[in-house]
């Protein structure tokens, strides 16, 4: 007998308000742009890309498109995205002691 499966789709899982932060979170620890898109793309699927489309003024197509993995969204889209999805970007130090300033 074989095995079913189906393709695994983690916006299935991204249920609540933790498990979205979280997973936000550990795709801007990365450092990886792509990943980032993907993850907001992940999150706005989640949470009714319509929607998030409508909100931010952008097409659903240009939405998939710049937040893909091949995609390489804009700074004002990613910051219209986030913020549609009640999230914002913050900067903190990364190093205990700040650089000197000369």
């Amino acid at each position: 007998m074989a095995i079913q499966t189906r393709p695994f789709d983690a916006a299935e899982y991204l249920t609540d308000e933790e498990s979205i932060a979280a997973f936000l979170d550990e795709s801007f620890a990365s450092g990886d742009a792509s990943e980032i898109g993907e993850a907001l793309g992940i999150v706005a699927r989640a949470r009714n890309l319509t929607d998030l489309a409508r909100q931010t003024g952008l097409t659903r197509q240009a939405l998939y498109k710049a937040l893909s993995r091949e995609g390489n969204p804009r700074l004002d889209t990613l910051l219209a995205v986030t913020k549609a999805l009640g999230y914002e970007f913050k900067v903190v130090p990364r190093h205990s002691d700040p650089i000197p300033a000369e």
